[in-house]
């Protein structure tokens, strides 16, 4: 499987790691250490030396009751790095946005894909992709960043993330992003329990077999801290077991903050399936 991107491909054959690069203030495990050009820049070229096959810049968080950012201030955080990255780097970076007017101003500035956690929802988001022939990522999430932890509720949360993403990527096809450009992602903690996000990952092969490409972003979430007891800055095990997970249940591109220990892992648990 290969996913396009605006500008080349992505060969999905086997799992890659996107690294997280976070420009903001307040995102929920790393918010303030790389929102200077020189830190995030020193960041990206860290992950990539560790094992990622993309790196995905955001510019807004979309942590649990996070505020909105304004337009203006997310381009400020966004479009350096994302220059900078694209003049100085091969490997493909993704805008991790929201906003149709970041979308285009990121597009122009070199983003290979666009990583949209309301799923091109917003008015023109579809179009700007489908005209910059850009990948797309596709998200679940129930209600906003404000509210979505509030008190989710699904009759069959496995069921209702299908139907969702298999029609919002049938909109995108009709707006004119082709079918090899779409990427979906079930949005584990975005609006869901733990027991929601257990079974998302659980039955992860259901979205796998709408032949979409599927991400998965597990990494430090919540769920874990529940699960183990642990804090923030200390998931590091859980995130990589549950990235581990991810990839032996289909997932092909695993979306992480720490590169290196989950390359590792998908190197180790590679070359046991290659042995048998």
């Amino acid at each position: 499987m290969k996913l396009r991107l605006a500008d080349g491909s992505l060969d999905l054959t086997n799992p890659i790691i996107m690294g997280v690069l976070n420009c903001t203030p307040d995102s929920f495990s790393d918010g303030g250490r790389y929102n200077t050009l020189d830190n995030a820049l020193r960041h990206a070229e860290a992950m990539i030396k560790e094992g990622a096959g993309i790196i995905d810049i955001g510019g807004e968080s979309t942590r649990p009751g996070a505020p909105a950012v304004p337009l203006e201030e997310e381009l400020d955080r966004v479009i350096p790095v994302l220059e900078r990255l694209t003049r100085e780097f091969d490997a493909p970076v993704s805008v991790d946005t929201s906003k149709t007017g970041v979308m285009r101003e990121a597009l122009a500035a070199g983003a290979a894909m666009i990583n949209d956690v309301t799923a091109l929802s917003d008015e023109g988001a579809i179009q700007v992709c489908a005209d910059a022939g850009t990948a797309v990522c596709l998200m679940h999430m129930q209600g906003t960043p404000r509210t979505m932890q509030e008190a989710p509720e699904y009759d069959d949360v496995l069921a209702d993330v299908v139907t969702y993403l298999s029609e919002r990527a049938a909109a995108c096809e009709a707006g004119g992003i082709d079918r090899d450009a779409i990427v979906i992602d079930p949005g584990f903690g975005f609006g869901k329990t733990v027991e929601h996000n257990l079974q998302l990952l659980a039955g992860l092969g259901r979205l796998v077999d709408t032949g979409y490409p599927v991400l998965a972003g597990l990494s430090r979430k919540s769920m874990i801290g529940k699960i183990l007891g642990r804090d923030v800055d200390d998931r590091l095990v859980g995130s990589v077991v549950l990235a581990l997970l991810a990839a032996q249940n289909g997932a092909h591109i695993i979306r992480v903050h720490d590169v290196a220990e989950t390359a590792d892992a998908l190197k180790v648990a590679g070359a046991v399936a290659q042995a048998l």
